[in-house]
């Protein structure tokens, strides 16, 4: 029988599940993590967990906090068990379970209760798990939207602060009023130079409401660049039933994930951090040629098998990767399109780390779903698919396989609510790309027009035309015999140096 997961039952649990080993009434917070899901519990409180465990940096606990009516939830949840996680690794020889108790509290979803957090001295980290789009980018340019209206309203009554970056300004506003010092702000996101985007967005909100403000951040706030990865899908009732079965754990907010953990952080901390590296965690000077080969090869290997596995009906993504037509063309594209536009970096072995990517897709205990990967492609693809795009363009490089995988998106959003099984379309630009992809039967290029996704890329016109041939090729055989044809031919199925070239003139 199930034991329902508190500090008083982690005695009586199974001995093949790990436990806290140190006393969790030691713990002093160090960090608020703020957008407190799946994704944070999996990696960032493990590497803590584990740092605790050495009895070391017992100030550096999490208290979690976040702005969304999902947090709310997740706060009821995790108070009922005492802030304790059960995270299983999903090997796929047998799997392991340990319970982390890295999190010490949940501030109450509410301004003012975040911001008095975030004052309170003890807090030298910030970090963030908010997704892509919360950020408040212009999609069209990537840069800081200014003229957001919840932007706008910040920076109009900034004492009462509805974003989590007026919060942000606020607190440091009060901390720099106090002579408290500031913290790190740490993005776990994945986008491009996540430190400097949220230090642009953190500034330039700044800059609206207190210039001498904006001028102190600059000067004193750090915001390391940081990549992160470990796939952890989204816990549903699946996942609880099988911590239950499995481990005897009731556990209303179970984490389930790959056995494979990164994290490479630029080493700059204005108040200073943990010692992690002794876990595992990579501190570097520079972090971008692994953020590049991350985003590159596992975002945008996500983004590529996405939409032609749910025109085939899979909705389990190791179960596509064991389409031969899905994983050859996975393949094919990485090899010809994606791995060519990847400067070298000393340390970085390109294709072992993509060896392993297809490892880590086909593994069948995690569950990862095709409907993960197809949602939120209007953010997802300017920032997997679409920079890999451009660099070839500019190289004058084939593009026909991303040309494909594009087209292949909008097929997707053509057909997908009206295809039963199907995932559905879930974007925030649904109507806009259902519209784009359905005036594209006639038109092909109106796909590509959307700007606030594509920018100037439509203005490419041997992308078009190679967008055009593959549109061409999927109505009339199917997406099936469109990747087949990529495979099979590469870069001769359609003239793809050409439109490289007319792209890049």
């Amino acid at each position: 029988m199930a034991l329902p997961l508190s500090q008083q039952t982690l005695a009586t649990l199974g001995q093949d599940v790990g436990v806290p080993a140190y006393d969790r009434r030691r713990l002093r917070p160090g960090v608020l993590h703020i957008g407190l899901g799946n994704f944070h519990r999996s990696h960032m409180a493990s590497y803590l967990d584990r740092l605790f465990t050495r009895g070391e940096a017992l100030d550096w606990a999490v208290i979690g906090a976040g702005v969304m009516p999902a947090d709310v939830r997740m706060r009821r949840r995790l108070h009922r068990q005492e802030w304790l996680s059960t995270v299983v690794d999903l090997h796929p020889e047998g799997s392991s379970a340990r319970v982390v108790g890295a999190m010490v509290d949940f501030v109450p979803v509410a301004s003012a209760a975040i911001v008095r957090a975030l004052v309170d001295p003890g807090v030298r980290i910030v970090s963030l798990t908010i997704t892509e789009g919360g950020y408040f980018l212009d999609p069209a340019t990537g840069r800081f939207d200014a003229t957001h209206p919840r932007i706008l309203a910040d920076a109009s009554e900034p004492r009462r602060p509805g974003t989590l970056f007026g919060m942000l300004v606020k607190a440091l506003a009060e901390r720099r009023a106090r002579g408290l010092g500031p913290f790190t702000v740490l993005s776990c996101d994945n986008l491009p130079g996540n430190g400097q985007v949220t230090r642009s967005v953190v500034v330039g909100l700044a800059e609206r409401v207190d210039r001498d403000l904006a001028t102190w951040i600059r000067r004193e706030v750090s915001f390391p660049n940081a990549m992160v990865d470990c796939i952890t899908p989204r816990t549903t009732a699946r996942e609880r039933e099988l911590v239950s079965r499995r481990f005897g754990i009731e556990d209303a907010a179970p984490v389930v994930c790959e056995p494979f953990r990164q994290w490479v952080v630029e080493d700059r901390f204005c108040a200073g951090r943990p010692p992690l590296e002794r876990v595992g965690v990579e501190f570097v000077d520079e972090v971008s040629g692994h953020e590049t080969m991350k985003l590159r090869l596992l975002n945008a290997g996500h983004a590529s098998i996405a939409y032609v596995a749910a025109l085939l009906g899979y909705r389990q993504v190791h179960a596509a990767m064991g389409d031969p037509d899905i994983h050859d063309w996975l393949g094919a594209l990485q090899e010809r399109e994606i791995l060519p536009v990847l400067r070298p970096v000393e340390g970085l072995d390109y294709r072992a780390y993509r060896t392993r990517i297809v490892e880590r897709l086909g593994n069948p205990e995690i569950g990862d779903t095709v409907s993960r990967l197809c949602a939120n492609g209007s953010a997802r693809q300017p920032k997997f698919i679409l920079p890999a795009l451009r660099d070839a363009l500019g190289r004058g490089l084939p593009v026909a396989g991303l040309a494909l995988e594009l087209a292949l998106w909008c097929h997707y959003c053509q057909v997908a609510d009206d295809s039963p099984g199907m995932p559905p379309l879930a974007d925030p630009l649904s109507s806009r790309l259902r519209a784009g992809a359905r005036e594209a039967a006639r038109a092909p290029w109106a796909f590509l027009g959307i700007r606030e996704v594509f920018h100037d890329l439509a203005e490419s016109p041997g992308l078009r035309r190679a967008f055009a041939d593959w549109l061409a090729v999927i109505e009339a055989r199917g997406p099936r015999a469109a990747i087949r044809r990529y495979i099979d031919q590469g870069d001769h199925s359609v003239d793809s140096r050409r439109a490289s070239k007319a792209g890049s003139s």
